[in-house]
């Protein structure tokens, strides 16, 4: 007698056509505007609206723009310094959230998701508000002048690093840091070699995503800069506003050529050692 196997389930999509025909139509509607995004700034139009002819002189345009190119170094070290900051935040606070139990702490972990679920434009008004009434200095030098859209990009990235480090942690089993420490590892010891590698997915996960934010925020960094700070969300909106060119997507093409790379790497450095290596 023969034994058939089980019968396809709901998203058993190999099995069906239609669901496939869905995943493929979804995927196109999500990556189709990237790709003609990519694909138009090589157009040899300035108009951009019809192709024209395959060209590089708008990347060329690009990189001789000084404003642009100021813009983009801006957000580039406001990414970084916010993504390590926020990393390390992030972390320490799901930690503290996982291991402690201290009075107060769902009134901690429910001000954490307040940054997630605040609406931008919120959160934009509050920081200048804020800064206005501490007082925080203007006119620094470069990189000095960028402290106060590194410190808002940080109040709203670092709660998404917890929450991810925070799921990371759910599944940890303390039993590894008791044996460590039953072994003679110091606290420190145990948290560098036990801990911390379990944790590191999780915090190249976050940082990742907390980079991403800072790259592409605008409503925060729009309220939190100086009129002589410029970064590379604030300098296409106003470059958009006479409409899009071709130097403008020849800019955003190596903003998403950095952000392909980056999730690469961190594909890698999340990726399991290999046995033998």
């Amino acid at each position: 007698m023969l034994r058939r196997g089980p019968p396809p389930g709901p998203l058993d999509y190999s099995r069906r056509w239609w669901l496939r025909a869905w995943l493929a139509l979804t995927f196109v509607f999500l990556y189709a505007p990237i790709a003609i995004l990519v694909l138009f700034s090589f157009n040899d139009s300035r108009r951009n609206i019809v192709w024209q002819g395959f060209t590089l002189d708008y990347y060329v345009k690009a990189a001789n723009n000084v404003s642009l190119l100021e813009a983009f170094s801006n957000s580039l070290v406001i990414a970084a310094l916010s993504t390590v900051i926020s990393v390390v935040l992030g972390g320490l606070l799901a930690l503290a959230l996982y291991r402690f139990r201290f009075p107060g702490r769902p009134a901690v972990e429910a001000a954490n998701q307040l940054p997630i679920v605040v609406p931008e434009i919120c959160m934009g008004v509050a920081l200048l508000v804020f800064f206005a009434e501490v007082g925080w200095p203007r006119g620094l030098p470069w990189p000095l002048s960028l402290s106060n859209i590194v410190a808002g990009h940080v109040a709203f990235s670092f709660p998404f690093v917890a929450v991810v480090v925070r799921a990371r942690l759910a599944g940890f089993d303390r039993a590894q840091e008791e044996a460590s420490r039953d072994l003679g590892a110091s606290e420190w010891q145990t948290f560098r070699r036990v801990t911390l590698p379990y944790m590191r997915p999780g915090l190249i996960a976050g940082g990742l995503l907390a980079m991403t934010l800072s790259l592409d925020d605008f409503v925060i960094t729009f309220f939190t800069s100086g009129p002589d700070t410029l970064t590379f969300p604030v300098k296409v909106y106003s470059m958009v506003r006479f409409g899009a060119t071709p130097e403008v997507n020849a800019a955003s093409t190596v903003l998403i050529a950095i952000t392909i790379a980056l999730t690469v790497v961190a594909m890698r450095l999340q990726a399991p050692p290999k046995a033998g290596g």
